[in-house]
């Protein structure tokens, strides 16, 4: 009996010690693997800057500042059989079974993005239908180096005047490629240039300060100019004549396309219809929000009767009422900084998460040449520059615009709705949410940032700061947010229809203005976007939903245990990667046991 008991605990320790052994062998083999995948994915980055330039700079690897991307047709060629290659070469470099999680992960991430790439190319030749693919190179690739990149100032002045005399090239490749885009493209693009060219005329030499270049900057650029107005009467007087381009992509590639941009664990159909019952349930959150405050704005008026036009009548004339709160057009910018140092004063207050230390977000004027679809934006610190700044930049209405437009642009951006795109753009929305993407030590990560997740998370922490107490209740500031919120679900729905079923404009801006509440200006910068874009106005909502839904899913299981900032910075940690794997990700961050299936 004794030596029977021997020899079992003999086999014991031989397995233990067998199964110590596997363990680390296929610790071992996951290491190698996931610094084969890192290694892969550096030496295909490297590939992607020779060809594109203008990436490195806005990444952060100032190694080739001083040149500009080759978009002729011949090179242009050489970017797909790059991306075939890449695609082809990847199994044959790295064993996924061997990867570890976070490397299987990162896998699919660059596996996924190839796909998309090639497949992007293979359907829609934008260097050849769309004029504004040449615009950031004519003139963003030079504005990115005077603000943003931390080299020494001389530097990034002699990198830019390098890429001024490469800007011809440019041109003269989009006047050979472009050969019937569609319209709205094109009166863009001419928007665009017309920036562009006051861009070189004075901004430039304002963003180049007093400097023993200036002769060389001045040269280059009385050289360019010339060749800039020659491009500005061969888009309105040459290619605009002839824009006769088809802007809907169709039922079948817009399925296709969001199945491979959103990478988000759910079909289109599916999508389209969250957001039509999304759009019902949060007009009737407004409904109850302009209930509340009509007194306050028509004291003695009676309400409209509780029908649906008369609902619609209340949300409309309350959200008109709020929209008189606004500031001057010239003070939209100091107003915006204002915004920023309260809201920033808050999250610390309330314990919504960590914020950035150093900030590094700095609210700027957006330059004429980058306006054109959108009041704002938000450019990330990249990835490759650690010490770079951020930029939150605002749109002035602009100049040439009368006063009827300036007036509905700033009723539409008011003092309330401004606080609300600042807590989108840049607080604890996307400049925060780049900021902690920027600290994960996935390269792939860093460099392969899922819109989804950005957009969504930015339109996500809208109604969170407001849960958490932010404006104290104001009726105003959260009938603003669910309006704002309320565009989001409309943008899905502009997408799809507009591109899967036929909408014509002007049910676009019966949707928009008379059932979301926009104002008519907003409206019909949006349906331009609407057509000069697929799937990309889908990202907003498609991961709001994706991120709300977990942070109820999660805050439900723990419930009194729950804390927000720890859930936040669980979130934020994982880089931005596809909304998909967050359930995943975000459970184990919490140490919470993974989700059984169908649960």
């Amino acid at each position: 009996m004794k030596h029977t008991l021997i020899i079992k605990l003999q086999s014991l320790l031989v397995c233990g010690l067998a199964l110590i052994l596997f363990s680390t062998s296929a610790g071992h083999a996951a290491e190698e693997q996931d610094a084969a995948l890192a290694a892969f994915f550096r030496a295909d980055l490297e590939a992607q800057f020779q060809l594109h330039p203008y990436m490195a700079t806005e990444l952060g690897d100032h190694r080739f500042d001083d040149r500009l991307d080759d978009v002729s047709p011949a090179a242009r060629s050489r970017w797909k059989e790059q991306t075939q290659g890449s695609l082809a070469e990847l199994p044959r470099r790295v064993d996924y079974q061997k990867l570890s999680r976070a490397g299987q992960i990162d896998y699919e991430i660059l596996q996924k993005n190839l796909r998309t790439s090639l497949w992007l190319t293979e359907n829609f030749d934008a260097y050849a239908t769309d004029p504004r693919s040449y615009s950031g190179l004519i003139s963003g690739s030079i504005f990115s180096l005077l603000t943003q990149s931390t080299l020494p100032g001389e530097t990034n002045l002699e990198h830019a005047i390098a890429r001024i005399r490469e800007v011809p090239k440019v041109i003269a490749a989009a006047r050979a490629s472009l050969q019937n885009p569609p319209r709205v493209y094109v009166e863009t693009a001419i928007q665009q240039n017309r920036g562009a060219i006051r861009f070189y005329e004075t901004e430039v030499f304002e963003l180049a300060g007093k400097s023993r270049q200036r002769p060389a900057l001045k040269a280059a650029v009385d050289t360019l100019l010339p060749t800039l107005r020659a491009y500005q009467d061969f888009l309105e007087h040459d290619l605009l004549p002839r824009a006769n381009g088809e802007w809907r992509i169709g039922r079948d590639k817009f399925y296709k396309k969001f199945e491979l941009e959103t990478d988000a664990g759910i079909t289109e159909d599916q999508n389209y219809a969250d957001a039509q019952a999304e759009f019902d349930r949060v007009r009737n959150d407004m409904y109850v929000i302009a209930r509340q405050a009509w007194s306050r704005y028509f004291p003695g008026e009676l309400l409209p009767p509780d029908d649906a036009e008369g609902r619609r009548q209340a949300i409309e004339r309350v959200t008109q009422r709020i929209a008189q709160d606004h500031g001057r057009p010239e003070h939209l910018v100091r107003d915006a900084r204002a915004t920023v140092a309260n809201i920033k004063r808050f999250i610390h207050a309330a314990d919504v998460l960590a914020l950035p230390d150093p900030d590094r977000c700095r609210v700027i004027e957006m330059p004429e040449f980058q306006r054109g679809n959108s009041i704002a934006y938000m450019a990330s610190p990249p990835p490759l520059d650690t010490n770079a700044a951020g930029h939150y930049a605002i749109s002035p209405p602009p100049s040439s615009w009368d006063a009827a437009k300036v007036r509905s642009y700033l009723e539409e951006y008011n003092e309330h709705m401004l606080q609300i795109l600042t807590i989108h753009e840049a607080f604890p929305g996307h400049y925060v949410q780049m900021e902690y993407a920027n600290r994960n030590p996935s390269l792939i990560r860093k460099v392969l940032a899922s819109g989804v997740f950005v957009e969504g998370w930015a339109v996500y922490t809208e109604q969170t700061m407001l849960d958490r107490g932010y404006g104290a209740g104001d009726l105003a500031l959260r009938l603003s947010q669910l309006k704002f919120y309320l565009r989001a679900v409309a943008n899905k729905i502009l997408d799809h229809r507009m591109h899967c079923e036929q909408m014509t404009d002007e049910q676009a801006m019966d949707l928009l203005v008379n059932q979301s509440f926009q104002s008519e200006g907003e409206a019909r910068l949006k349906v331009i976007r609407s057509k000069q874009s697929s799937v990309q106005l889908s990202t907003y909502f498609t991961g709001r939903i994706a991120h709300y839904r977990l942070r109820q899913q999660i805050q439900r299981e723990l419930g009194d245990k729950f804390n927000l900032a720890q859930y936040h910075e669980a979130v934020l940690a994982n880089g931005s990667l596809p909304v998909k794997y967050l359930p995943e990700l975000v459970r184990a961050k919490l140490g919470l046991p993974a989700k059984p299936e169908g649960k």
